[in-house]
């Protein structure tokens, strides 16, 4: 037993498995890498057997890592599951708590309350990811996401956080003073359409329009192909051609004219924004405050 490595020790070794990245482990962890990675071979030494193979670009387990893994991920869930238990039983919720967030919901949802949710509750540690890829929360080890509804899957339990918002077609005066206007969607084929390319598909957001209960996409192309949205704006406010966006983002840039909207009349319903988590039996503490919190923030909104 004197050899037998420590819950920390194991847990890092699951989590460098998993991510299959001594730099993104080491992240999460706040550790360095070359900490972890030096951590990672005493144990190795320990126990006098290779469980990760290394280069220079890459890391995978071992047949020896990946058995120790299948035994040790579940039981590493259930210490996690009874540390959060004795947290339950806080008077003031504590621990942390990791969120994958769309941009726009970080921006609109997140952001406002943020910095009231932490003065509330100081024990909490949050870790906020903000990204257009559709996580595994899972696998990635999130507490929770917030996404569309459309864009979650069917076993998560979800909570509605926040108002709809509205998908837009955008291009700015300039650009339309040298390319004319486009007065209906099919138009836009003729265009220099600025398209977003999705991080977790690596297919590219589609331009979707509505007449009635109808609805459909126009496949769109540009000379410019961006994966992130806050360049696809700035590209469209330069007049470097047309963007699909969310109108609540961009509330200003229209008021000031410095973005002309097309076809509002075409756009598709609002999609709503979801907060989403696994079902488990007992929910952690830090979730289940940001969950009330969220909904007494829309109480008051309304």
């Amino acid at each position: 037993m004197r050899n037998l490595p420590s819950v920390d020790e194991m847990a890092a070794f699951a989590l460098v498995a998993e991510r299959r990245s001594f730099g993104k482990a080491a992240t999460e962890l706040g550790v360095s890498r070359s900490a972890l990675s030096h951590a990672m071979r005493a144990l190795e030494e320990r126990l006098g057997v290779r469980l990760l193979n290394r280069t220079t670009r890459s890391v995978a387990p071992t047949e020896a890592g990946e058995r120790l893994l299948a035994r040790l991920r579940p039981a590493l869930d259930e210490i996690g599951a009874a540390v959060e238990e004795i947290d339950n039983l806080r008077d003031t919720p504590a621990g942390s708590l990791r969120l994958t967030v769309l941009p726009l919901a970080a921006e609109t949802i997140v952001a406002p309350m943020l910095a009231r949710f932490m003065a509330t509750y100081p024990a909490i540690r949050m870790e906020i990811s903000a990204d257009g890829a559709l996580r595994d929360i899972v696998r990635d080890r999130f507490d929770a996401g917030i996404r569309p509804g459309e864009r979650i899957e069917r076993d998560m339990v979800v909570v509605p956080v926040g108002a709809p918002f509205h998908f837009v077609i955008c291009a700015s005066p300039d650009y339309l003073e040298r390319h004319g206007t486009p007065k209906v969607p099919r138009d836009l084929l003729s265009h220099d359409c600025i398209r977003l390319r999705l991080p977790s598909s690596g297919g590219f957001l589609p331009w979707r329009f509505a007449r009635g209960d109808d609805t459909f996409e126009v496949p769109v192309d540009g000379r410019l192909i961006v994966n992130d949205s806050r360049l696809m704006v700035q590209a469209t406010v330069d007049g470097v051609g047309i963007g699909y966006m969310a109108r609540e983002m961009q509330q200003e840039l229209i008021a000031e004219g410095k973005l002309v909207t097309l076809f509002d009349e075409w756009m598709p319903k609002p999609a709503g924004l979801f907060l989403y988590y696994p079902s488990r039996r007992q929910l952690p503490t830090p979730l289940r405050a940001f969950i009330d919190f969220l909904k007494a923030e829309r109480r008051g909104a309304a």
